[in-house]
């Protein structure tokens, strides 16, 4: 089976430029996602097979540990609202991938999503391209560098505009992209304005961005939104990042 990485281009062209450029750190990178929500989330990741195959169910309180290594470049996400049978078929309201548990493509709109290409210096960021369902959080941990901490902890579910708002049972769940609901060239960054000169903010993308100042409000969202790191471990936490919290850990 052909297996296709759906990255954004500024993810994907960091990712080859560095494997034609640098020489890499031998140390794999720790992960360790967290769940800080008041419920049960599933994080998504592409490409997973360090991590359990790409999804897995997390309940309040607890993380889970993973090791990545260098050279990995790929996606995480929250998924929420899911039932999946014992054989790990079913849905999600948000984050969806598909119709499994363990995600091998990139998850459906609208998602807040951690991307990270790792390589002698690691680039990271979170990006709400794609939209918003979840407040998400990148700790670098022990690593050299800028290494800023990287975060939504805003809940815009609750500052959404109504045409971009996705309710269940009159409950906003999620906050889609303003590409994914007027599907324009100009608030998704193509045609003529597909590139960083022409593709401006938008009033929806100030709306993320006054929010969440150091996240990707659109595509071209560059100079303020991706970080770097050397030799660092990482730590993504969903949901409440205010109240002290003593997390169940496993490996």
């Amino acid at each position: 089976m052909e297996f296709r990485l759906n990255l954004p281009p500024r993810i994907l062209l960091l990712h080859l430029t560095l494997l034609s450029v640098t020489k890499w750190s031998e140390s794999a990178r720790v992960f360790t996602i967290m769940n800080s929500c008041d419920q049960t989330i599933w994080p998504a990741i592409t490409p997973g097979e360090n991590f359990r195959g790409g999804g897995f169910k997390l309940k309040p309180g607890h993380s889970l540990v993973f090791k990545a290594p260098v050279g990995w470049s790929g996606r995480i996400w929250g998924r929420t609202g899911c039932k999946f049978n014992k054989t790990g078929t079913g849905s999600c309201e948000t984050g969806s991938c598909g119709s499994k548990l363990k995600c091998s493509a990139s998850g459906k709109q609208p998602a807040s999503v951690a991307e990270f290409t790792l390589a002698a210096l690691d680039f990271y960021d979170v990006s709400l391209v794609d939209g918003f369902n979840l407040p998400m959080k990148v700790t670098p941990v022990n690593g050299t560098g800028n290494c800023t901490v990287v975060s939504c902890v805003a809940d815009l579910r609750r500052r959404c505009p109504a045409e971009l708002s996705v309710k269940s049972k009159g409950k906003v769940i999620s906050c889609r992209s303003a590409c994914d609901v007027f599907d324009s060239d100009e608030y998704c960054c193509r045609g003529v304005y597909g590139n960083p000169t022409t593709c401006r903010p938008t009033h929806y993308s100030k709306i993320f961005k006054k929010a969440c100042p150091t996240v990707y409000s659109y595509a071209y969202d560059d100079p303020t939104s991706i970080f770097t790191c050397s030799g660092s471990d990482y730590v993504i936490s969903f949901c409440s990042f205010k109240k002290k919290q003593v997390l169940n850990v496993t490996r």
